[in-house]
């Protein structure tokens, strides 16, 4: 194959527009002899077929993968990000359910009832239906906040962290 139609093909490999069969053109030229302008392209290649013919014969692969990725990570910034996401998430939990509540209340309540009782015990049963709502309320925020630690312990067992059981109090046996 002539350098120009090989030249042609390369422009299209770089801008990904080859086929399967135009990319095996490609490895079949560069595994032979090729012209000197060409030879960092060829060794490209080569290393692209070297590294096809690797085999994983390790059965502690995905630990020295691990390790190596534990190693190129950046400390400080990545755990602070981590620390902050987390809590940022937190804070709107709580904002999301203090604006459902305060909604909920505003539509069960009527304008004329919501400023003052003279009644004491009119007032002691209001009183008492309001922090059933925000008691339920924040009964949901709760549920929602354990779906949280779900994804957390998740993500701890991912990268592979052992999760320490829940410590004993003194008062059990």
């Amino acid at each position: 194959m002539d350098s120009k139609q090989i030249e042609q093909l390369l422009e299209k490999y770089w801008n990904c527009e080859t086929s399967l069969e135009e990319e095996r053109v490609l490895r079949d030229y560069f595994r032979g002899q090729v012209p000197e302008s060409l030879s960092d392209v060829a060794s490209l290649f080569r290393y692209f077929e070297n590294q096809q013919q690797k085999e994983i014969s390790s059965p502690d692969f995905d630990a020295q993968v691990k390790q190596q990725v534990r190693q190129h990570r950046p400390k400080g910034k990545s755990i602070n990000l981590a620390f902050a996401m987390r809590i940022a998430a937190g804070l709107v939990v709580v904002m999301v359910a203090t604006y459902f509540v305060r909604q909920e209340i505003r539509k069960s309540y009527p304008s004329e009832i919501a400023d003052t009782y003279s009644d004491p015990q009119l007032a002691l049963e209001e009183t008492k239906k309001a922090l059933m709502m925000l008691s339920k309320g924040f009964s949901k925020a709760e549920k929602e906040a354990g779906k949280m630690k779900v994804f957390n312990e998740a993500e701890q067992k991912i990268q592979g962290k052992v999760l320490d059981s829940e410590p004993e109090t003194e008062g059990q046996i």
